[in-house]
């Protein structure tokens, strides 16, 4: 199944599951399909994080050109609140965010294409999630912008005073301090 979001270049992809008594099993990802319905995307790197306490929040992030990365993001154990930014200079949608509810008892995943910054919110402890990304990790081109800036007004299920956050994400710039960047 498959679900456009407000901003229609963000897509929830629900894969099908075959359950018996066993269990279950899907198919999580399909180069076909997934070129035919979503987005001609080449994947090259799958990412996974855990983190180990309920409001730990992890963005927003993205690589700059030429090593801007487009993200498939689903989670393995647990839920988090996932959001993905417009940053595309002279979109009608700069600046503006979309969000899902992502479990792993759900199975839905996030298609969030380059031009977004990226991030999340764990709903619970020891979240794991994982992500296929179209271009590797390039430390030099690694970036973000603070989670709480107030123009773009993520309403995060977390205080902002209460969430954890990493060192580097603390000291991120305010998405108009970064000027033109896609």
């Amino acid at each position: 199944m498959l679900e456009r979001l407000a901003i229609s270049d963000i897509v929830l992809i629900t894969p099908k599951k075959f359950a018996d008594n066993r269990g279950y099993f899907s198919e999580t990802y399909k180069q076909s399909w997934f070129r035919a319905n979503v987005a001609e995307a080449d994947f090259v790197q799958d990412n996974l994080s855990l983190s180990r306490h309920a409001g730990t929040v992890r963005g927003l992030h993205f690589q700059r050109p030429p090593a801007a990365q487009g993200k498939l993001v689903r989670c393995l154990r647990g839920s988090i609140f996932d959001v993905a930014v417009d940053m595309r200079y002279g979109s009608p949608s700069f600046g503006r965010w979309v969000a899902a509810t992502l479990t792993a008892e759900g199975g839905k995943q996030m298609w969030i294409p380059e031009g977004f910054a990226h991030g999340f919110c764990t709903l619970e402890p020891d979240v794991e999630v994982f992500y296929k990304v179209t271009a590797e990790y390039s430390p030099q081109h690694d970036a973000g912008f603070a989670f709480d800036d107030p123009a773009v007004a993520v309403d995060w299920p977390v205080a902002p005073e209460k969430a954890i956050l990493s060192p580097k994400d603390q000291g991120l710039p305010r998405l108009d301090q970064l000027g033109e960047v896609f």
